[in-house]
């Protein structure tokens, strides 16, 4: 073997072994759960605004309200168009009163267009076809900050002949695309605020920790503070300043690690069960034929010097019943053990109720 040859297989061995330790880096790197700051928390301050008006949608083709506050509506409107008329002369089922929302950005600017939902608030059959009238939508404070108007697109319909009637969807729900044009604007000066808060979507401590210091890592610097589990307050670093919008571009774009609570979530009406990835559960014995699980508990009174009991034990009354051991195991080992013993969904509340009075599961228990 020539000298070229031994070189050529050290540079190849040598090749596998960083790909090896490529892999595993990438193995290592895929376990660790960290999430975006832009995704687990929103800055205080910006959000969207909800308004609301009431408006009338004309050019129906007779699904329109029959009676109610549409009459009276359209009295006072044409009167201030110069057409004086009363309500018993209407007689035409071509307008709907309607309900107009819609939801406006953070930081809105005049000339902005946003989408407009309509819905019907009388007996109107169907908005179909039917174009809403200007509508002033107003906020919370009774002021006015945009107007709707347009064409109503709806996603379903009605059809009726000879007696029979077919209805697809809601036809008294429609929706306007950028239906709604801004005409005030509000917020706050961002631009030279001194300093931001990140709202966490959902509470906890070590996620909160997580981001203050993958913050103050980035800032190098202690910027970022923990006032309570929920928030993390950021003071705006001198070379930011008048640059909020550049700094908290970058903020947002950082990882941190998150850390929730073990929950284990039951929909009783669906028997949709939801298992958190941390849900554990200790060593038990269960008892799954006709869902006869019964939970005891210790006496409470103990001798001295005593052998300890485990906190909680299922007991079976039932001889016929099969019993199964599961150990403590994760997420998936639960599954696969409650699947071995044949349980459907609305068998594995019972159970997941049984566990978390024995104290097996360890892991909050919420009902829906």
């Amino acid at each position: 073997m020539t000298g070229l040859d031994i070189l050529a297989k050290r540079c190849a061995k040598q090749a596998i072994a960083a790909l090896l330790m490529a892999a595993i880096s990438l193995l290592t790197a895929s376990t660790v759960c960290a999430e975006r700051v832009k995704d687990i928390t929103t800055v205080k301050g910006i959000r969207e605004n909800q308004l609301v008006g009431y408006g009338l949608v004309v050019g129906l083709n007779g699904s329109g309200d029959k009676k109610g506050p549409m009459l009276q509506s359209m009295v006072n409107m044409l009167y201030r168009m110069g057409v004086s008329i009363k309500s018993t002369d209407i007689t035409a089922k071509n307008v709907a009163a309607v309900m107009v929302t819609a939801a406006l950005p953070a930081f809105p600017k005049v000339g902005m267009k946003v989408d407009a939902n309509v819905s019907a608030i009388g007996d109107a059959k169907s908005l179909q076809g039917g174009t809403l009238v200007m509508t002033p939508l107003q906020g919370p404070d009774n002021k006015v900050y945009a107007l709707a108007q347009g064409s109503v697109s709806i996603g379903g319909f009605t059809a009726a002949q000879s007696g029979a009637s077919v209805t697809k969807n809601f036809p008294t729900v429609g929706l306007i695309t950028s239906g709604a044009s801004v005409e005030k604007e509000f917020g706050f000066d961002l631009a030279h605020a001194e300093d931001i808060t990140f709202n966490l979507k959902n509470s906890d401590f070590t996620t909160a920790s997580n981001i203050r210091n993958a913050i103050n890592g980035f800032l190098g610097g202690n910027y970022a503070t923990t006032p309570d589990p929920s928030s993390v307050k950021v003071k705006i670093p001198p070379k930011y300043t008048n640059r909020v919008v550049e700094l908290v571009n970058q903020l947002e774009s950082l990882d941190a690690n998150t850390d929730n609570r073990a929950k284990v979530i039951v929909n009783e009406r669906t028997g949709t069960v939801i298992i958190g990835e941390n849900v554990k559960l200790h060593p038990v014995a269960i008892a799954h034929g006709d869902l006869t699980i019964e939970v005891k508990f210790p006496s409470p009174q103990m001798e001295p010097g005593a052998v300890v009991q485990p906190a909680a034990a299922i007991d079976i009354k039932d001889k016929n019943v099969a019993l199964t051991k599961i150990t403590g195991s994760t997420l998936s080992e639960i599954v696969a053990a409650l699947n071995k013993l044949g349980a459907t969904p609305r068998d594995l509340i019972a159970i997941l109720q049984s566990l978390k009075a024995s104290g097996s599961l360890t892991a909050d228990l919420e009902i829906i």
